[in-house]
């Protein structure tokens, strides 16, 4: 299946049991080049699709670029869409962690460990060829990519918290608000998360409404539906930690998620939270429905 620019979907391999697990049929299952982190919901060309940020970095921790792959959940196929930075007429890769998405119709809002939350457009999706498109992929000499799709990053959201992580917030009954928690990954228990109303408009800037301490150590992602929150906690190689409720009594869920666990996202049509690991050949992007969480949808 070709994209209206001609660049080619990639398979992923689909498992549906108990969840619904996508894993990557390509290098990227193994690669230390490139980690996946965040992740969120919304609609390419009318059909849902899942986005999923990805930062490449040297093996000493350098950040060089990031992009986004969306999966078609209906035909198990993925695209990959470079992020990009404009600086006087040229564009430059986007050397983020992209730790988490949040992702409304054409705007799509990632996190920029420790430099605020950067807004790109997807409503105008460039065409990239050669050393250009290398260059934007955080590639040095020659390669084998030709073509590449980026997206350019509008405006820069400056938050006073570290901005680890990006998730979406949902009303009781399913109604997506302009609205996001935001939060950080520490060490210890200090970790804090907030809740911010999006911007509508280039003159307004993101509003917090609330914040709290969870004391969580290692939270890597998080999500509200009414008055329940998901947030996720890593276990370094064990299984992630699950943690559900008010925010003020959140408990230990007991259905384990993906090793290296990273964001979250609700699915409220399909019933279903996702989430994702990022180490080395365990990398899955997990699908896990609402009835084994014991959430009635």
């Amino acid at each position: 299946m070709l994209w209206p620019f001609g660049t080619t979907w990639r398979p992923v391999r689909q498992k549906r049991r108990s969840t619904v697990d996508l894993r990557w049929l390509s290098a990227r299952s193994w690669t230390r080049r490139w980690y996946p982190q965040g992740i969120d919901l919304g609609l390419w060309h009318g059909r849902r699709t899942l986005a999923v940020s990805w930062f490449r970095q040297q093996l000493d921790g350098h950040h060089l670029a990031s992009r986004i792959a969306f999966v078609d959940l209906e035909r198990s196929r993925h695209l990959d869409v470079l992020l990009a930075v404009e600086e006087d007429g040229e564009l430059q890769p986007a050397q983020i962690h992209a730790g988490g998405l949040a992702w409304f119709d054409d705007r799509l809002f990632v996190a920029a460990t420790g430099r605020g939350i950067w807004e790109f457009d997807l409503g105008g999706i460039r065409r990239v060829r050669g050393s250009e498109a290398r260059r934007l992929a955080g590639a040095r000499g020659r390669g084998l990519r030709a073509t590449a799709l980026v997206a350019v990053r509008r405006r820069v959201h400056p938050i006073d918290i570290r901005c680890s992580y990006l998730g979406r917030v949902f009303d009781d009954d399913g109604t997506p608000l302009r609205r996001v928690l935001i939060g950080e990954y520490t060490r210890d228990e200090k970790g804090r998360i907030a809740e911010f109303t999006v911007p509508a408009s280039d003159d307004e800037d993101f509003h917090e409404e609330t914040r709290f301490t969870p004391g969580i150590r290692q939270m890597q992602g998080a999500v509200r539906w009414g008055g329940r929150h998901f947030v996720s906690q890593s276990d370094r190689m064990r299984p992630g930690v699950l943690w559900t409720g008010a925010r003020d009594a959140l408990v230990r869920d007991r259905v384990p998620l993906p090793v290296g666990c990273e964001d979250l996202a609700l699915d409220l049509d399909a019933k279903m939270l996702w989430s994702l690991g990022e180490h080395p050949w365990k990398r899955v992007v997990r699908g896990i429905p609402f009835s084994s969480l014991g959430v009635e949808g």
